[in-house]
């Protein structure tokens, strides 16, 4: 008994039952131990456990799935890791905010270690959702080897790797400015920064001179100057050689500081002399070390200003600011103010601005850990694609700074270095510290139990960096490790090639001796259709989950990566996925058509034969167009250009298959031949199939429905095409049911190219015809004569006669000297004459061609006059302006087009 189509395509009912029976199968676990397969792994960037799925996770793991079901099916033993990520700072502040709107209270109030038991509650409720969402989107992942970032065996991980670079004298801990949040309450690194473009003042300020006079400093930050120790000017700076030596009294609280040299100062910023801040200021930190300046702190860890900060105490730091300014002004110490394009810092959390912070945090050493991750890029063991991005990662491995990994957090991987409270009384902080990746009952030095951890956490991404190896059970020498070590390729956002890809390089090196992946593949940011990030802020997002629910996972999927040029950031429409949804509809209603001509044949099962033989032409072109589009796709995908495969496939199927073969295989249906049964029908649905194979990367759940739908109307050679072969390129001689390749015979592609000749000249008639028809508005089906140099004949005629509706196939030889209203045109086969007499009237269609281009260039002229009008163009909204300009282009298209028929009439007989 067939299975029958249904009249549409439902994803909703679909989509569900066609991934419960993949994973019921086991199609997405690896087989380790299986013989005579290569490996393909690929393991996901792990989302945070806080996070829906947004357009970036659905491009991002769409062309993850793509890759790892294509290698699936081109015989690989496939594995993608999934995981997630416990997202320190972004969790944290997810589980304060929800403590304080339903249980009232803030963290500190719970406490450590209630507070983090919270932090897990929370994780088991919500933390899978992200999962459930990827897995609604077609993700073939290995879902046995979920992988999360604060497992038992990986926060082992962390804490050997900690170790092991403490041990080696790479890790380090030191006072020095860092990026801080005052929301967050953290230490950042350079990575989590992300700067915008605000606009703000440079304030010139006037500091007196102890023995009379004032130096002027210019600053953004006036509320920094609370804790200035130096006003520092170039040494090349003749305008202030006089002032080199002097001492300055700093307002508010008459602190003398002297005037210094420096080459760091920039002669052209403000007035050229700056003021020092050590303590609030990266560069200043830098100065204040070189000069043995003091460092004076202003601010606590939340932004309000300390003791050191005089009358301004217990002021936020920007309201602090608001004072100073007002009392720099009482005091005639306010020169001017104006206004300054500013580049700030915020955290890329919370979106704080970021405060410059004298603080004490543990680093790594990156320097000695850089080597080899530049090596390998530099040699090409590390391949980027795009290329380009190769050049920015060496170039940011080249100035690499030491990485702040310390976080002043409660959630996260706790800092596995202890502190003897008996020997820090005894001989101070360097005896009483030890590391440990284990919990320690005693101290290892004096035995004494009076021990503590450090209370800070480590940075997300320390966990994140080992992630390749240590989620095959690193630091352990397992199985998993030696088979799937290292993988094939990455595939990540732009964004994050500093804070992960980079590290992962390093620490693959480092910790297992390899680099942890071949390739990196780098997508775009999905923006909206203007260009702007997406955010909920901007009201501008887009919901793909939403996409999922109402259209399918396959028409987000095919919209997503079609529109997605290799490594180009993808702008998106609000109703961006229509592409898609009307592909699906199109490939549903083709298959379901093929279901109608092989029941209307009576035919029980199509079989395959050994090898296509004995074919007529349109059979023949359409087995060499296919193996065209094989070849694209396959050279397409080895590259990582996955738009360019999918479009390829898009156009085969829809502008070839559908439009040509499917209407073809109708004047066969009419014939009802056996050749019908025993040719047409298996070319048919071999093509049929072998294209939704090629599909089924890109769009899964319909292709494997069609798929299952198609086993009981033809042989497929596998129960789920998930695991069928991928098509590779094989013309005529390819055995479909048994998936073999055999040698072309002498002459077969010889013989393809003259018969692909013959379809293509068919192709140009039939196309030729019905345009000119559709340009007089005559309906497809109504037959016209034509003539022709070398008249069609048998198979020929009979598709061009069904195709471009064809009465009477005509010689020029027969046409009269003087017949009216017949068009002719000069094709790659000869003149293609088609007369129109008694349909329409040629000459009169000239006249009103002629009249309406005319009324067009009309309308053109008074477009232009409003276009060229300085008043309009300044007056007018950009949305007039631009609506205007578009209606210019079209009017402009149409008026070309007019020309070219009238031309064309002009070339009649």
């Amino acid at each position: 008994m067939k299975e029958k189509f249904p009249p549409q395509y439902d994803s909703r009912s679909i989509e569900t039952g066609v991934y419960e029976f993949w994973e019921k199968k086991g199609f997405f676990s690896a087989e380790r131990h299986k013989k005579g397969r290569k490996k393909y792994v690929v393991v996901i960037p792990p989302p945070n456990i806080t996070g829906f799925l947004h357009m970036g996770h659905a491009l991002n793991n769409t062309i993850q799935d793509i890759i790892i079901r294509w290698k699936r099916m081109e015989g690989f033993n496939t594995l993608w890791v999934p995981g997630t990520d416990h997202a320190g700072i972004a969790t944290q502040n997810v589980v304060e905010k929800n403590l304080l709107s339903e249980k009232k209270l803030s963290r500190k109030e719970l406490g450590r270690e209630r507070f983090i038991e919270e932090v897990w509650k929370w994780k088991e409720q919500y933390g899978s959702r992200i999962i459930f969402q990827l897995k609604k989107l077609g993700a073939s992942c290995d879902w046995r080897r979920l992988r999360f970032t604060m497992d038992e065996k990986l926060s082992r991980a962390v804490n050997e790797a900690f170790v092991h670079l403490y041990n080696k004298g790479l890790i380090y801990k030191g006072e020095r400015i860092i990026h801080w949040c005052c929301r967050c309450g953290t230490a950042l690194s350079d990575e989590e920064v992300e700067y915008r473009d605000e606009d703000s003042f440079l304030y010139y300020l006037r500091y007196p001179l102890i023995d009379g006079g004032f130096i002027q400093v210019a600053t953004t930050r006036p509320e920094t100057m609370l804790g200035d120790t130096a006003v520092a000017v170039n040494p090349s700076d003749k305008r202030y050689k006089k002032f080199q030596g002097k001492k300055v009294k700093l307002p508010f609280v008459d602190r003398v500081i002297p005037v210094i040299t420096d080459a760091a100062v920039e002669k052209d910023f403000g007035t050229g002399a700056v003021k020092v801040t050590p303590a609030h200021d990266h560069a200043d930190f830098d100065i204040g070390k070189r000069h043995n300046l003091p460092f004076v702190t202003v601010m606590d860890g939340e932004g309000v200003m300390n003791e050191n900060a005089g009358m301004f105490k217990g002021l936020d730091r920007f309201k602090c600011r608001e004072e100073i300014i007002k009392e720099l002004e009482k005091a005639g110490l306010l020169a001017r103010t104006e206004p300054y394009a500013n580049r700030v810092g915020c955290c890329y959390r919370c979106g704080s601005v970021v405060e410059p912070y004298l603080s004490t945090q543990w680093f790594v050493n990156m320097k000695p850990l850089a080597k080899p991750a530049i090596e390998a890029a530099e040699k090409d063991i590390l391949r980027f694609y795009p290329e380009r991005w190769k050049k920015v990662y060496l170039n940011w491995l080249y100035e690499i700074k030491d990485w702040c990994i310390s976080r002043q957090i409660w959630w996260g991987h706790r800092i596995p270095v202890w502190y003897c409270k008996r020997c820090i009384e005894k001989d101070g902080n360097e005896k009483g510290i030890f590391v440990s990746a284990d919990k320690p009952d005693v101290c290892p030095v004096c035995g004494s139990d009076e021990i503590y951890q450090d209370p800070d956490v480590l940075d997300t991404w320390f966990s994140s960096w080992l992630w390749p190896f240590s989620v095959f059970g690193w630091p352990e020498k397992t199985k998993d490790l030696e088979v799937y070590y290292p993988t094939n390729t990455l595939v990540t956002a732009q964004e994050i090639l500093f804070f992960w890809v980079a590290r992962m390089v390093m620490a693959g090196y480092e910790f297992v001796g390899e680099v942890p992946f071949e390739n990196v593949l780098i997508h775009g940011t999905v923006r909206d259709k203007t260009g702007k990030k997406m955010s909920k802020s901007l009201g501008n997002v887009i919901d793909p989950v939403k996409i999922i629910e109402d259209y399918g996972a396959d028409s987000l999927r095919f919209s997503l990566i079609s529109m997605t040029a290799s490594g180009q950031d993808v702008f998106l429409s609000p109703t961006f996925y229509i592409k898609g949804r009307n592909f699906m509809n199109k490939v549903w209603n083709a298959s379901r058509f093929i279901s109608f001509i092989v029941e209307k044949a009576e035919v029980k099962r199509v079989e395959f034969p050994e090898r296509f033989e004995n074919l007529n032409f349109p059979e023949l072109w359409i087995l060499s167009e296919l193996d065209k589009v094989i070849k694209v796709v396959n050279d397409s995908l080895e590259c990582f250009r996955m738009n360019e495969a999918l479009n390829s496939i898009y156009d085969f199927f829809w502008h070839t298959f559908c439009d040509w073969y499917l209407e073809i295989s109708k004047v066969y249906q009419e014939q009802e031949t056996e050749y019908l049964r025993e040719k047409v029908l298996p070319v048919l649905l071999y093509v049929h199939l072998t294209v939704m194979k090629m599909l089924h990367p890109f769009t899964p759940f319909i292709t494997e429905k069609i798929w299952q739908i198609f086993s009981s109307y033809c042989v497929t050679e596998t129960e789920s095409i998930t695991v069928s072969r991928w098509p590779a390129s094989f013309t005529l001689s390819y055995a479909p049911h048994l998936n073999l390749l055999s040698r072309k015979e002498k002459g077969e592609e010889k013989e393809m190219e003259k018969e692909g000749e013959r379809m293509k000249e068919i192709i140009e008639i039939v196309t030729t015809i019905r345009d000119i028809k559709t340009r007089f508005s005559v309906p497809i089906v109504k037959p016209i004569d034509c003539y022709f140099d070398r008249k069609p004949e048998g198979l020929s005629a009979a598709l061009i006669s069904r195709l471009a509706g064809v009465g009477n196939f005509l010689s020029f030889d027969a046409l009269a000297d003087d017949a009216g209203n017949v068009l002719i045109k000069n094709l790659r086969q000869g003149r293609l004459g088609m007369s129109f007499e008694g349909i329409i009237n040629i000459s009169a269609e000239r006249v009103k061609i002629i009249k309406e281009k005319g009324k067009l260039e009309g309308f053109l002229e008074k477009i232009d006059r409003k276009l060229n009008n300085p008043e309009f163009l300044e007056k007018a909204p950009e949305e007039v302006r631009e609506k205007e300009k578009a209606k210019k282009q079209q009017l402009q298209e149409s008026i070309e087009n007019l020309k070219k028929d009238i031309e064309f009439l002009d070339a009649k007989r």
